[in-house]
C-alpha cells in the first residue's frame, strides 16, 4: 500500500492526549508514568479510562484504520471526535477550522454544532444513531443540508438523489423510510447522508458488523471508491483487522484505552510489534 505523505505535510487533524474517564482519579491512577490499573480500571477509586493519553495525526486524503478489541476505547474517541460525548482532557486539531490553532475541544456547543454540519461527517455502527428511521431516506440527507444551512429545495432533492444513486439506492425507492431497508442497504443511506455536506472528514465507527460477508464487501468496496472520488480524509474504527487491511494506509492499534502500536499497515499486519498486535495479526492468518 502507498504511502505518499510528507513529513513536513500539515496533517487535516491533530489529536494530542485525549483521555476520557467515568470517574475522579486519584492520586494514584492520575500520576503520568502509573503502573497501578488494571487494563483501564483503577483499583483504588474505580476510576475507568476508556480513553488515555491518545494522539495521532490524521492527513489529507489519507484512510487511518482504528483496531482493537470491544472495549479498546476506539468508538469512543470517535465519540469524542464527534462530540457525541464530551472528553476529560485533551486537544484536537482541524486544519481546515481556524487556521488549525484552535482546540475543538473547548469550543462552544454552536461552534461544535458548525463542525458536525460542516466540517465531519460520521457512520455509526447501528444506522438508528445515524439515521432518522422514519424520515424518508431523501428527506434523512435534507435534514443534514438545512443543519449546514441549505435553503433550496431544488438543490438538496438534486443532491439527494445525486447521493442516493452514488451509493446504489434505486431512486423509486429514495422517499422510502430506512426502517423498510436491509442493514446493508441503511448503512449505504448513512454514508450518503454522512458526506451530504461535503466534509473534509469521515468518521466511520464499525460500518460493517451485523451484516453478511457479501453485503460487507459491497459496503467496503463503496468506501474505497468513495474516498478515491472524493479524496476525503477518514478514521475507520474496527475490530477486524480485514476491514482494517482493505482500507487503511496506517493503522493505530488500541488496547485498554490506550495506542500500543501505529504504522503502515502493511507493516503492522507483516512485521507487528506488540504482543497483543501479534495476536490479532495471528487471528486473521
Amino acid at each position: 500500500m502507498e504511502n505518499n505523505i510528507s513529513p513536513f505535510e500539515k496533517p487535516i487533524l491533530n489529536v494530542k492526549n485525549l483521555t476520557k474517564q467515568y470517574g475522579k482519579g486519584c492520586e494514584y491512577c492520575l500520576k503520568i508514568d502509573t503502573n497501578v490499573l488494571i487494563k483501564n480500571y483503577c483499583p483504588h477509586c474505580g476510576t475507568v479510562y476508556a480513553c488515555k493519553d491518545i494522539s495521532f495525526k490524521l492527513h489529507s486524503g489519507e484512510i487511518l484504520g482504528v483496531v482493537g478489541e470491544s472495549g479498546s476505547g476506539k468508538s469512543t474517541m470517535l465519540q469524542s471526535l464527534y462530540f457525541d460525548g464530551e472528553v476529560t482532557s485533551g486537544e484536537a486539531y482541524i486544519s481546515s477550522y481556524k487556521n488549525g490553532e484552535t482546540n475543538i475541544f473547548n469550543e462552544s456547543s454552536q461552534a461544535k454544532r458548525f463542525l458536525k454540519n460542516n466540517v465531519l461527517g460520521k457512520v455509526y455502527q447501528n444506522p438508528i444513531l445515524g439515521l432518522k428511521m422514519d424520515f424518508s431516506s431523501i428527506g434523512n440527507i435534507a435534514e443534514k443540508l438545512i443543519a449546514a444551512g441549505s435553503r433550496n429545495v431544488f438543490e438538496m432533492e438534486s443532491r439527494g438523489k445525486e447521493l442516493l444513486e452514488r451509493v446504489n439506492i434505486p431512486l423509486f425507492r429514495i422517499k422510502e423510510a430506512p426502517k423498510n431497508f436491509s442493514g446493508g442497504m441503511q448503512q449505504r443511506v448513512q454514508i450518503a447522508k454522512a458526506l451530504s455536506n461535503n466534509p473534509p472528514i469521515l468518521l466511520l465507527d464499525e460500518v460493517t458488523t451485523g451484516l453478511d460477508l457479501s453485503v460487507q464487501a459491497n459496503v467496503l468496496d463503496l468506501i474505497k471508491e468513495l474516498q478515491r472520488e472524493l479524496g476525503i480524509s477518514m478514521l475507520v474504527v474496527s475490530h477486524d483487522l480485514a476491514v482494517i487491511r482493505m482500507l487503511a494506509d496506517r493503522t493505530i492499534v488500541m488496547l485498554d484505552g490506550r495506542v500500543i502500536e501505529e504504522g503502515l499497515t502493511d507493516q503492522i499486519l507483516e512485521d507487528p510489534q506488540n504482543p497483543y498486535t501479534q495476536e490479532l495479526v495471528h487471528s486473521l492468518i
